[in-house]
């Protein structure tokens, strides 16, 4: 009797050993794969089974949690949803994440390990801290006049503070409500379907993911190029360009939209945008100086973070001389973001310093204490202090005196350079209508807002253009900027 039941202790101790391998086997080899599995929704449930943390603008929330009751619990609500979109992105059930409620995931979600109270504390107790919270640097003034400026036109707002690189305001339209996505029904599937089939493309993040041919605004580029190499040394020298300009090696002949260009000063030809000139200045600058002025400004440079990714804006470094020259008034290969050429114009507004732009001021645990802050930021210079000095003088001329004099506002400095970019197959598209600018009130040391608008419809062509169209959406976006 004794050995029978020795026989089945013994099998019993099997039976636990056999256990024990199987559950170390589940949980530590074959962990990975049973996580990965798509059958597997412990962690979908668990990630909605609390509020997600908060996105703020001038410390006010633009994001919340609704309690469903669901099996997935909370879904991601959003106040201002088109205001907001193209700063905030999607969560959803669905569809997954997009811009910052993509990149900063982890911690709004709680699953990053540096919000738990201890090294490894999750790991032992399964359980997932409440969401931090994401401190934009957006000024809900200056992005409220960008979203109202472009109204229901299709087009793209950039505004940045050339100091420290802070994005103050981040605009697209169309735009759309996030929160139609949140869930996992009817309601997010539909919405889907519906802004994907939109031809108008309303998910785009025109100001960060589309570039758009800059036009004239990428003048400046050219101009503090040529100021840069010595090609030119006296802003008010007759530049002896001729009025058409014969493209190089070619029988195509450049004309001007303005009077007067005809051996016309840099000053002049800035505040008229000649393109002749400037075509003609591109060439005689060679595409060396010129492919180093671009990449000092943020151009060809694919790695462009604020944290979400930034389309790469392009210069080509591989054009002949008729190319070139077109290249130096904007068209060609030339591309840029609105975000790039906010940088362009802030480049100019401090001193010819470029300061990597940022929309992250600071994340929090739900707590408040600091997770990260987003410091002092890299710097590169685009061009000489000196340049910058006269760029800007350039700019000034032509909001004073030229093209771009819807952007003036009284008591404060304002630069700009206005563009009409053309597009399409023999440019039959509307052309873009650009505008870049910086302003500073007559009191302050230093500019403190420096804005790109692109505008890319039109009722007609003829009514179309940077100084008419795009320079007053710029100029409120600075008074809202400004205003004390």
């Amino acid at each position: 009797m004794t050995r029978h039941i020795r026989h089945a202790a013994l099998f019993c101790v099997l039976l636990l050993a056999a256990l024990l391998v199987n559950a170390a086997r589940v949980q530590v080899l074959r962990a990975d794969a049973y996580g990965a599995d798509p059958a597997n929704r412990r962690d979908t449930i668990t990630r909605y089974q609390q509020p997600r943390g908060d996105i703020l603008v001038a410390g006010r929330p633009v994001t919340g949690s609704r309690d469903t009751g669901e099996h997935l619990r909370y879904e991601r609500t959003y106040r201002d949803g088109p205001l907001y979109a193209p700063v905030t992105g999607f969560a959803s059930q669905e569809y997954g994440t997009t811009l910052l409620e993509h990149t900063e995931d982890g911690l709004l979600s709680g699953a990053d390990p540096v919000l738990a109270p201890l090294p490894l504390w999750n790991e032992f107790t399964r359980s997932r801290n409440a969401g931090g919270k994401v401190m934009t640097t957006i000024d809900p003034a200056a992005q409220r006049a960008a979203y109202e400026g472009l109204r229901s036109r299709k087009g793209a707002v950039a505004a940045v503070e050339p100091s420290t690189g802070r994005v103050l305001a981040l605009v697209s339209v169309p735009s759309y409500d996030p929160g139609l996505l949140s869930g996992n029904g009817r309601t997010a599937r539909e919405a889907w379907a519906r802004l994907n089939a939109d031809p108008d493309r309303p998910m785009l993040n025109r100001a960060v993911q589309r570039t758009y041919p800059p036009g004239s605004t990428f003048k400046v580029v050219t101009a503090a190029a040529a100021l840069d190499a010595g090609v030119v040394d006296d802003l008010d020298e007759p530049t002896d360009s001729p009025d058409p300009y014969t493209l190089p090696g070619t029988t195509t002949r450049l004309t001007n939209g303005a009077r007067g260009c005809a051996d016309a000063s840099l000053r002049e030809a800035f505040v008229q945008s000649c393109n002749t000139v400037f075509a003609q200045l591109g060439v005689t600058t060679g595409v060396a100086r010129m492919r180093a002025m671009a990449h000092g400004f943020g151009f060809n440079d694919g790695d462009l973070r604020i944290p979400f990714r930034v389309a790469r804006s392009t210069f080509d470094t591989t054009v002949d001389r008729s190319q070139l020259a077109l290249s130096s008034i904007g068209q060609y290969n030339t591309r840029a973001t609105p975000l790039q050429m906010a940088m362009v114009a802030a480049a100019v507004a401090s001193g010819g310093q470029v300061r990597e732009p940022y929309l992250v001021e600071r994340t929090t645990r739900a707590g408040g204490g600091t997770v990260s802050a987003a410091g002092a930021r890299p710097v590169r210079r685009a061009m000489h202090p000196a340049t910058a000095m006269r760029m800007r003088e350039l700019m000034r001329g032509v909001v004073e005196d030229g093209t771009g004099k819807k952007a003036a506002i009284p008591g404060t400095v304002v630069g700009g350079k206005t563009g009409t970019a053309q597009h399409g197959l023999g440019n039959s598209g509307t052309p873009y209508a650009w505008f870049i600018s910086w302003a500073q009130r007559e009191e302050d040391m230093e500019p403190r807002v420096a804005v790109a608008v692109v505008v890319e419809d039109a009722a007609n062509r003829r009514e179309i253009s940077g100084g008419g169209t795009a320079a007053p959406i710029a100029r409120a976006v600075m008074e809202a900027v400004l205003k004390p």
